[in-house]
């Protein structure tokens, strides 16, 4: 790979089959609800940890994540939210998962890898470019938990039928 090769990374904690299941019915519910948009497929449901964007160098990352000491995490979904025309659903902010981020943060910044700052907010994307007239959803139950084997680095890869999401290194918790 060459020093102009850029691909879209970011850190992230993949799930489980029973919690994509799921995150699959309410998509169903909320599509007989009226509600429209880009709605996330099945393979790309994740809990993005930190996001890095356009980078050359993913060895390098896997390399600042390697001695990165996990804390162990129990994911539960936890009520909706928006960013604009972003529907998600919440992941509780349990003590382990905002432990991870800091360390994962730190060790990314030590060792001079950009990566977005903005205050981490667990959530799983549902819909992009939503569009919904009513007010939101807000009901579903969601009983989906799981506990966290490992975080991935990933790489986002734009297909014909939409994005791509690629494990290249993943570090067990």
């Amino acid at each position: 790979m060459t020093g102009t090769d850029y691909m879209r990374l970011f850190i992230a904690i993949e799930l489980k089959d029973r919690v994509k299941d799921e995150l699959c019915m309410i998509q169903k519910r909320i599509k007989l609800q009226g509600m429209k948009g880009n709605f996330t497929t099945r393979e790309n449901m994740h809990l993005t940890l930190a996001f890095i964007g356009e980078y050359s160098d993913p060895e390098q990352v896997s390399d600042a994540l390697d001695d990165v000491v996990f804390e162990p995490v129990k994911l539960a979904l936890d009520g909706f939210g928006c960013f604009r025309d972003l529907y998600w659903i919440g992941v509780k902010e349990e003590k382990g998962l905002v432990e991870n981020v800091k360390r994962i943060r730190k060790a990314l910044a030590d060792s001079g890898i950009p990566f977005d700052r903005k205050k981490f907010v667990p959530h799983i994307t549902l819909v992009r470019n939503m569009q919904y007239d009513g007010e939101l959803p807000t009901d579903c139950p969601f009983p989906a938990a799981m506990d966290a084997e490992y975080i991935s680095l990933m790489r986002s890869d734009r297909g014909k039928n939409g994005m791509i999401y690629t494990a290249i290194d993943e570090f067990i918790i």
